[in-house]
């Protein structure tokens, strides 16, 4: 039965909520939306974790559908019933794992299906993959309108896939800075064995997979230990996250006898403190849409240094707030990480720089804005 709470409800469809930048973007947007706009509901394919806690609203619902591998094509007939009983007026799918739930969605008389892409998988890193834009193209008449969180993304929609200009938005991702702030004086991380004043602490955060690469930055931690010897006394290596390069990461520390130099305390809740406790933020990735955790630690005030993949040339204006490096290029991203622990007066002007960069042009009152006008649009051309 049909809620009689009069605000719209949107269907927000990802294949998992756990932590994550796709995750943290849905987080950040609901909590920020004004509350009498739409109602909102969180459906995963396949499970919710206690990451659910981090939405601040108690009108919003979360199902989990617990799906198994393969295609979702079985659980078309309960996914129509799920739909039919909640009438959601959007459903906002995001990235090619859930895009196959508009069918359902479309069947069961859901007036607008939003598409969004977030990013590539180690399966399809620079967008070639035949099957994946035939597998977009398939779907192409149930989506209503596409969402692409970077320009790189917004070109593979239009020029690769095919889809028309006039129906893909580009919307960029926008960072909570009120909760991401730099510290006027590095932090002290809680339970981090690094207390030195004079320490210089380069680090990173994230999920610990494949398409993340973080084996890279403790290659090029190792790297410029033996580029600049006299660094070792003061710089340390900070590797925030969970997953299976953690432990391949710790071997490649140990192996290198620097494995005490370097602090892997798992997943953690206090992103926003450990940040402030850094001096330089590094991602080494394969693949990205636009990254939070950059957004994130320029906020904190972090020069960044980061691969030339997906959105990061959108985010770091080279030489200003930060550096890129080509992926797999562990010697250039120990060049720079070096550069920058050598002069860190210089790291700390790209720091300021990279805040007021966010303050300027990926703010979270622009990106609820814009999403929330694509929202009113989409609802209002069905309307008419």
């Amino acid at each position: 039965m049909a809620s009689r709470d009069a605000r719209p409800l949107i269907a927000h469809v990802m294949y998992r909520f756990d932590v994550g930048g796709l995750e943290n973007g849905v987080v950040n947007l609901i909590n920020h939306m004004p509350p009498d706009a739409y109602r909102h509901v969180i459906i995963a394919l396949t499970e919710i974790t206690d990451f659910r806690q981090r939405i601040r609203r108690d009108d919003v619902e979360f199902i989990a559908l617990n799906k198994r591998p393969g295609h979702a094509l079985w659980n078309y007939p309960r996914l129509f019933r799920l739909f039919r009983k909640l009438r959601p007026s959007i459903i906002h799918t995001r990235n090619l794992a859930a895009l196959e739930l508009v069918v359902p969605a479309w069947a069961a008389g859901v007036p607008v299906r939003i598409h969004g892409e977030h990013g590539r998988d180690v399966g399809d890193l620079d967008g070639s993959n035949r099957k994946y834009q035939w597998v977009r193209r398939f779907y192409r008449p149930f989506v209503t309108y596409y969402i692409a969180l970077s320009r790189d993304l917004e070109d593979y929609l239009t020029d690769t896939v095919g889809m028309a200009r006039t129906e893909v938005a580009q919307i960029y991702n926008g960072v909570d800075a009120e909760r991401f702030f730099p510290a006027a004086r590095r932090e002290q991380i809680r339970d981090c064995p690094f207390t030195g004043e004079d320490l210089w602490l380069v680090g990173t955060v994230g999920r610990m997979q494949t398409v993340k690469n973080q084996t890279d930055l403790a290659k090029a931690f190792i790297a410029a230990l033996r580029m600049a010897p006299e660094l070792k006394s003061a710089m340390r290596l900070v590797m925030v996250g969970d997953g299976p390069l953690r432990a391949a990461s710790l071997a490649l520390l140990e192996q290198a006898g620097c494995a005490d130099l370097a602090w892997l305390p798992g997943e953690r809740g206090d992103v926003p403190e450990i940040l402030r406790g850094l001096d330089c933020f590094a991602l080494p990735s394969l693949a990205e849409g636009i990254s939070n955790t950059i957004l994130e630690a320029m906020a904190s005030g972090l020069p960044v240094v980061a691969t030339d993949v997906g959105g990061n040339r959108e985010l770091i204006e080279e030489g200003m707030t930060g550096t890129l490096v080509s992926s797999g290029d562990v010697q250039a991203m120990a060049r720079e990480i070096v550069a920058l622990a050598r002069n860190r007066e210089r790291a700390q002007d790209m720091g300021r720089a990279g805040r007021l960069a966010v303050e300027r042009k990926y703010s979270m009152a622009a990106m609820v804005r814009q999403y929330q006008g694509l929202y009113d649009h989409c609802l209002a051309a069905r309307a008419r």
